[in-house]
């Protein structure tokens, strides 16, 4: 047997009933030759690291924007910390880690500048609005054509609260995306003097613990042996209500602290200003659809380069 097969046979004799096994993938919408060494998820896994806009995600916001430090963290060193915590999971309750993690690292790539504040901006301009996870997709399948298999690209779109993904494999990487931004992001604003530690609420610090590394490894204990007694893939009904106040706290404290700023206007009209001048020149941008592509994979830096280099008079050179 090539090393590809053997490594599907293990998968079938070693994870979890209910794991997503690498040899019954649903496919690709174009076929094409396996890889004698690496599994579908796995060569997915590969060609998402080494695309394009997985690059660009260093330079993009993920709640501070354009974070001049260095410790703040950035959309890239989130993906990370999504794969890594969801790894952790899927590793301990038997399911399919590269699949898993595949997802973690696409589930951001269709992320505008300036985090949820151009997504935002975005959305009311384009006609029929505009979310991140579905141009995610449109990153992986149109734009840099990874040609990804169903169960990653439906993990990638359905990462939200709002979807349901199809593999036990998304829907871990849509719980661990919340354990992480909402711990990390904690980190960030005690960083940047917006809360305190004990700012937190009360249940939040008696439940999950008082630092991001104890509530971290609190809330990802729940959710394995939860689901290990389960037949979901989900935190126990308590933690689950404290995860809700906790983040309704941080949209309160943390996330409106950022998007009602001076700051979060400047944007809007920024991008607003770069979409008119984008969308003015039909033989480059045909369509609202090309606008959103072109200023969506900007980094917070490039939109600044470019913003100024349109609108800003520039010094005389005799």
């Amino acid at each position: 047997m090539i090393l590809r097969e053997i490594r599907e046979e293990y998968e079938i004799r070693t994870l979890s009933a209910r794991a997503t096994k690498s040899a019954h993938t649903q496919g690709r919408k174009a076929e094409q030759e396996k890889c004698d060494i690496r599994t579908e998820f796995q060569k997915d896994r590969d060609r998402i690291t080494h695309c394009k806009a997985f690059r660009r995600l260093m330079h993009k916001t993920q709640v501070f924007i354009s974070p001049e430090r260095d410790h703040y963290r950035t959309r890239l060193t989130h993906t990370l910390e999504v794969a890594q915590i969801s790894r952790t999971v899927a590793r301990a309750l038997g399911m399919n880690e590269d699949l898993t993690e595949a997802i973690a690292l696409g589930h951001d790539l269709g992320h505008t500048p300036f985090g949820h504040t151009g997504e935002d901006a975005l959305n009311g301009i384009v006609s029929g609005g505009f979310r991140h996870n579905e141009q995610s997709v449109r990153v992986v399948e149109v734009l840099e054509n990874l040609n990804l298999t169903f169960e990653v690209v439906d993990g990638i779109l359905n990462h939200r609260t709002v979807c349901s993904p199809a593999t036990p494999e998304g829907r871990i990487v849509q719980l661990c995306d919340k354990i992480a931004y909402m711990n990390h992001d904690v980190d960030d604003a005690i960083r940047a003097k917006i809360l305190e530690e004990p700012d937190l609420p009360r249940e939040v610090s008696e439940l999950f613990g008082k630092s991001p590394a104890t509530r971290i490894d609190f809330l990802v204990r729940n959710l394995v042996i939860n689901s290990l007694e389960s037949e979901e893939i989900s935190l126990s009904p308590q933690v689950a209500g404290v995860l809700k106040i906790f983040r309704t706290f941080m949209f309160e404290r943390v996330y409106a602290n950022q998007l009602h700023t001076k700051e979060r206007g400047k944007i809007k009209e920024m991008l607003r200003l770069m979409f008119e001048y984008y969308a003015a020149d039909r033989e480059k941008f045909p369509s609202e659809t090309a606008v959103a592509d072109h200023i969506a994979g900007m980094t917070d830096r490039f939109a600044q380069k470019r913003f100024t280099e349109i609108f800003m008079p520039a010094a005389w050179e005799a």
